[in-house]
């Protein structure tokens, strides 16, 4: 299946079960194993197990292959591998602590700052 599409059903099934923050980014030059990943957020185990659920079986009607499925049993963070695509479904504090979109964003964030520029005295 064309990763356009899967794309689009992805973030659609997260949609129709009403994720919280979808966030899509492009990791093809980060990792050979996928080309992107979509981290989103429910507010429960039940929504978390529900979104992912979404997803699977959105990509399944459409013909594309679920790789697996992890994480359904404690609903905190479960994660579809759709081969080209993984998806995280986390819960708020879950996302919070791993902050996966930081640790996979391709331009790195400084965190150092600038130190005053030194005066100088013309006499």
């Amino acid at each position: 299946m064309d990763i356009r599409k899967l794309q689009k059903l992805a973030v659609s099934a997260l949609e129709d079960i009403k994720a919280k923050d979808i966030e899509v980014i492009n990791t093809s030059k980060l990792t050979a194993m996928f080309d992107k990943i979509i981290v989103a957020t429910g507010d429960s185990n039940r929504q978390v197990n529900a979104l992912a659920r979404s997803v699977h079986d959105k990509i399944k009607e459409a013909g594309g292959d679920i790789v697996g499925m992890e994480g359904e049993e404690s609903g905190e963070w479960v994660l579809v591998d759709l081969g080209d695509i993984v998806v995280h479904i986390m819960q708020p504090a879950v996302r919070a602590h791993y902050n996966l979109e930081e640790l996979w964003q391709t331009v790195p964030k400084r965190t150092t700052t600038r130190a005053p520029k030194k005066k100088t005295t013309d006499e």
